[in-house]
């Protein structure tokens, strides 16, 4: 898969996961960041799972998954710390 084309599973996959998990997308880059994070999870269970993924809308799919699962570990996580309030 060339650059562009990763890039662009990144971004459509880190944004569905966003609009998924948090009812919006997370920016250009966070969004590219969490698809090609997610495309790495998603890949894992998917061999192991079903098999692998064919075609530019498998490999979106896949991906989106393995990203709303990146953002729901991040969101368990970070569910214990306080933020600070406004004044």
């Amino acid at each position: 898969m060339n650059i562009i084309a990763f890039l662009l599973v990144g971004l459509i996959a880190g944004w569905l996961a966003g609009k998924v998990v948090d009812g919006h997308g997370l920016g250009v880059v966070p969004d590219i960041v969490v698809g090609i994070i997610g495309a790495f999870i998603g890949g894992f269970f998917s061999d192991r799972i079903i098999g692998e993924a064919y075609g530019f809308w498998g490999t979106v799919l896949v991906s989106t998954l393995g990203a709303i699962i990146l953002l729901v570990i991040a969101r368990l996580i970070g569910s214990g710390t306080t933020r600070p309030h406004a004044p």
